[in-house]
């Protein structure tokens, strides 16, 4: 009995392959071709780490390319209250542009928005994260983006690992004299990430 095509769509999106019924011969020899092709993880570069903030955005470049992975320079982006929200996002932007320039960065990873319930702590997240991708998309950088559960799982083998834990293996791992300010620690762990489990 032939299969509907909503289960064909459902299996082909679980990463199985379709029947061979359902394939033309292009097709089959695509998915033969896609078959082959060895999927290869982990990301191995100079990457920019952003844990957006509209007035605390946590930067960080770690390059990969070696191991034990190494900390090129990391920063809070600090803005008080007297700051407007538009100038706020204008520091941020440069911030960004400053270090992927400085340290020649082609890949980027970002915390992903995450459910809050106070609307303008979202609308502030969103435009802190739209004031760097904007920069990077500039810059011709390739960016991911990261749930922020998947980063602390990524760094420290536990999703709901706190700050501090993070921080604490951050260290480890980079092998630093000391444990990072919060936000930073945060924005390299979500390089980290990109470099453990990203797709080249």
């Amino acid at each position: 009995m032939a299969r509907s095509a909503r289960s064909l769509w459902t299996a082909k999106l679980q990463g199985g392959a379709l029947p061979a019924a359902a394939q033309s011969g292009k097709s089959k020899a695509r998915a033969a071709s896609e078959a082959t092709k060895p999927v290869t993880r982990g990301i191995r570069a100079i990457i920019l780490g952003i844990d957006p903030s509209l007035r605390g955005t946590g930067l960080a470049v770690i390059d990969t390319r070696s191991e034990p992975p190494r900390l090129l320079a990391s920063r809070t982006v600090k803005l008080g209250p007297k700051l407007a929200a538009y100038e706020c996002l204008g520091r941020i932007a440069d911030a960004v542009e400053e270090l992927a320039k400085a340290h020649g960065v082609k890949e980027a990873s970002i915390e992903e928005t995450i459910f809050v319930q106070n609307f303008r702590t979202a609308q502030a997240m969103g435009a802190s994260r739209g004031a760097a991708l904007s920069v990077l998309a500039r810059l011709g950088v390739r960016v991911s983006e990261y749930a922020p559960k998947r980063i602390k799982m990524a760094v420290t083998g536990h999703g709901a690992a706190k700050k501090e834990q993070v921080g604490r293996m951050i260290k480890s791992v980079l092998g630093l004299p000391a444990e990072l300010p919060l936000d930073e620690s945060d924005a390299a762990a979500a390089a980290l990430c990109h470099a453990y489990t990203g797709k080249a």
